[in-house]
């Protein structure tokens, strides 16, 4: 049976769809990467500082489980509503940022991956039409959906770094 050819707007559209897919796939394998940074160290050892002034590993897992809601909430709004307003984020007195902190990290580790991937579910669902509605975000000009979830994943890899110079201190790192 022949394979009938995709007229040119629709195979453009399928090759912007698979960079929308590749970058659910770059937000698993993210997740992935949190979980192993903090494998394999108790409470004490993720609640400990090894950069002065910085946050530790257990509040950096709080920051990603906080930005999963953050970032659930903005996609919300851009698939149910035409155009919404996005208001930027500032962790500084951020009051869900410090309850999230007074739990366990096991906790808050559980329900990021968890969210992320119900969150990766719900963008694999979407189409190549949704993954451009538009926001308006004071900081950025250009702002959708694949946008937004480009800047997760560049804001989420920016931490995991953060992750790995900060594990490297408390031995060495799992495989």
């Amino acid at each position: 049976m022949l394979a009938c050819p995709l007229m040119p707007h629709e195979s453009h559209d399928h090759g912007r769809h698979a960079v929308h897919l590749g970058l659910v796939d770059r937000l698993r394998k993210q997740a992935a990467e949190v979980q192993r940074l903090t494998a394999g160290l108790d409470e004490h050892a993720l609640a400990t500082p090894t950069v002065a002034g910085k946050w530790s590993l257990k509040e950096l897992v709080c920051h990603l489980r906080r930005m999963e809601e953050v970032f659930a909430d903005r996609f919300h709004h851009i698939l149910t509503e035409d155009n919404p307003p996005i208001t930027s984020y500032h962790p500084d007195g951020d009051e869900e940022f410090i309850k999230l902190a007074l739990r366990s990290a096991a906790v808050n580790l559980a329900e990021y991956l968890d969210r992320r991937e119900e969150l990766c579910r719900r963008l694999e669902g979407l189409s190549p039409a949704e993954w451009h509605r538009k926001g308006r975000h004071p900081d950025f000009a250009q702002y959708d959906l694949h946008f937004q979830v480009e800047y997760m994943a560049h804001h989420e890899a920016h931490h995991i770094y953060q992750m790995f110079e900060r594990r490297t201190p408390l031995g060495k790192l799992p495989h």
